[in-house]
């Protein structure tokens, strides 16, 4: 008999519990790897478990209730893991056992699951299946870029591109443009400014998660699409047009933003921007509900990060979120089975619309709900174009993560306050990644 779902999460939230349901339904002795698992029947039982639990949960057990009903052979398990703590879960239980025999496994997480060799290889399964030509090409080079390796290991399902969120009613009151162009957005931040009344044309993310925005801004302005030289060997980071870019960008910094922004993360800078006192935010599809939640639809627009002016839009990769299968499954069939049916047009649909995230399914991605959630669709239509260049952020390097955050975040701020120069804050970091990349590129040699 089928368990409930949501009794399921309950019963799973925390990891000894977690651990107790994969190493019974995968059969894993706790042995972490040294099982390789197999097809197994294609029937039975498999484990799934959700890197984004509470968050994303909803959706998912509809997903499953739709794969059970047309597979009902196969039995799902459930599993909403804590997104701040899934990566130490799957590293606790790939050197103990008790893997599941699905997990989601955004880019960011990819590197380092791979590393321990619990992925399976998908490229096979998607060109012998019907998801063959179905997903979008940008994500798919995102989650290979990702992984280090000329190979998939994860089947993406959604991807949360930037978004440059603007305040139509203030633009249209000071009859601005709409912040088409870089140009655009620098005019508009300096006129919708009035520090007498403490309003701002823009909000700068100084606070945790400022490195992955800069990012987005200096190569948006240089044009730059690529990480790295030629050769993969150094990085683009401190190339004298992303230098200029920086300095320009970060000189906004209380000369059209608020002076508390050198601390603000993502939550703070939302509330301002819907208090009407913003009038333009930086953030990704994630915020899009939130936004609808306190101004309603006519009183703001999300759309994608700027261009140039000769019509070049450049954005750095966002994570994708996706699917993978891991090694140790003893029903790999049944697995794969769900996660092609949860990537297919209706369910991946389902799931973007829920989630408010750009669909990886090409049919989905076509889907009427687009209509009704702008910046998603103005998104989606970014990304499949195939106008839009991407620059491939690094996620493979195994110190890109602290290199990225913790590392830089400290670095950054000095440079808001003029205590630390762009170059030599970009020179500090274009040396690090420079190393980590030697690092990588000596271990993959091996």
């Amino acid at each position: 008999m089928k368990t409930h779902h949501g009794r399921r999460l309950a019963s799973a939230i925390s990891l000894a519990s977690a651990l107790a349901l994969t190493a019974t339904a995968c059969g894993d002795d706790g042995s972490g790897l040294a099982d390789g698992g197999g097809e197994g029947s294609g029937t039975g039982s498999i484990v799934f478990w959700d890197e984004n639990g509470g968050v994303r949960t909803a959706v998912w057990n509809e997903i499953i209730t739709d794969f059970e009903k047309a597979n009902p052979d196969i039995d799902v398990e459930y599993v909403g893991l804590a997104s701040t703590e899934a990566q130490s879960k799957y590293d606790t239980a790939i050197q103990g056992g008790g893997l599941p025999d699905v997990g989601g496994v955004g880019a960011a997480m990819i590197a380092g699951i791979t590393a321990q060799d619990a992925l399976e290889p998908l490229d096979e399964r998607i060109a012998d299946s019907s998801l063959k030509g179905k997903l979008n090409k940008a994500m798919l080079d995102n989650v290979k870029s990702a992984g280090g390796r000329d190979e998939l290991y994860t089947v993406p399902i959604s991807a949360t591109n930037g978004v440059l969120y603007y305040r139509t009613d203030l633009f249209e009151k000071a009859r601005l443009d709409e912040p088409r162009t870089w140009d655009d957005f620098y005019k508009a931040a300096e006129e919708l400014t009035d520090k007498k009344k403490n309003v701002f044309g823009y909000t700068i993310r100084g606070g945790p998660g400022s490195i992955a925005q800069a990012l987005d801004a200096m190569y948006g302005q240089s044009g730059i699409d690529s990480f790295w030289d030629s050769a993969e060997e150094k990085t683009t980071v401190n190339d004298p047009e992303n230098v200029e870019a920086l300095e320009k960008y970060v000189g906004l910094y209380r000369k059209a933003t608020p002076a508390a922004d050198l601390n603000n993360d993502f939550t703070k800078m939302v509330a301002q921007f819907d208090s009407g006192s913003i009038g333009m935010l930086n953030h990704n599809l994630g915020s899009y509900q939130d936004h609808v939640k306190a101004l309603g639809t006519d009183k703001f627009r999300g759309i994608p990060q700027p261009e140039l002016a000769d019509g070049t839009r450049v954005m750095v990769s966002n994570p994708v979120s996706g699917l993978g299968l891991f090694k140790s499954s003893e029903n790999k069939a049944a697995a794969w089975k769900f996660i092609e049916f949860a990537a297919s047009h209706e369910a991946n649909s389902k799931f973007g619309e829920s989630a408010g995230l750009i669909p990886a399914n090409q049919d989905a991605a076509e889907d009427a709900w687009l209509d009704k959630a702008e910046a998603t669709k103005l998104g989606a239509e970014a990304l499949f174009s195939g106008d839009t260049r991407i620059v491939q952020l690094p996620y493979y390097l195994p110190d890109w993560n602290t290199l990225s955050k913790a590392d830089s975040e400290p670095g950054f701020q000095k440079v808001i306050l003029g205590k630390m120069t762009a170059k030599e804050f970009l020179d500090t970091l274009a040396e690090k990644l420079n190393e980590a990349q030697a690092e990588w590129k000596r271990i993959q040699g091996e």
